[in-house]
């Protein structure tokens, strides 16, 4: 059974054209004649249009857009365009994250095109520069109380249960690598 995320997509794509009628390059086809630029506006589509499930809908708009990590030549492409121009103040935010993660143990860093996603067995924090000022930390916390600066993810991101903004360094203290130790121990 595929674990990591390279290793699912290959498994979805292996599998498509018997799960959906179309092969990948005939899906990315047809998403990229819609004319839509937006990965939600694409999954949108491909669901409604065309009866395809969630996680075949989000490969492929992924696949089109070239979005995901495997699309590009060097993942780490992406953190680089994530933090260049206006966000680039926020780099040092990322790295403060990313040495308390690999504190935890074993971490799988996945980037995308507009956040990184932080992986043992299965993700449990995201990282995504959101302004030009800010960084903000999902975390997979389920059962965990918001109080303080741990927020409810809200409408931040779904895939996450909860989020901290981070707006320095210094912001990843404690709490967060606390926060990010419990993350990664669940996951």
């Amino acid at each position: 059974m595929p674990k990591s995320p390279e290793e699912m997509a290959n498994a979805m794509i292996a599998n498509m054209k018997e799960k959906t009628g179309k092969t990948l390059e005939q899906w990315v086809a047809i998403a990229g004649r819609s004319g839509l630029a937006k990965h939600g506006e694409l999954v949108k589509l491909l669901k409604s249009d065309h009866k395809m499930t969630h996680g075949f809908a989000n490969l492929v708009a992924h696949k089109t857009l070239k979005s995901d990590a495997g699309s590009v030549a060097d993942s780490s492409d992406l953190v680089v365009a994530q933090y260049s121009g206006a966000k680039a103040e926020l780099k040092p935010i990322y790295d403060a994250i990313i040495a308390a993660a690999t504190k935890c143990g074993d971490v799988e860093i996945a980037p995308k095109k507009s956040y990184v996603s932080l992986r043992r067995s299965k993700q449990f924090a995201i990282i995504q520069p959101s302004t030009k000022t800010r960084v903000d930390l999902g975390l997979n916390l389920k059962g965990e109380s918001a109080t303080g600066r741990l927020e409810e993810s809200g409408s931040f991101n779904s895939m996450v249960t909860h989020r901290v903004r981070l707006e320095g360094p210094a912001d990843v203290d404690k709490n967060v690598q606390t926060w990010l130790k419990k993350a990664w121990s669940a996951a």
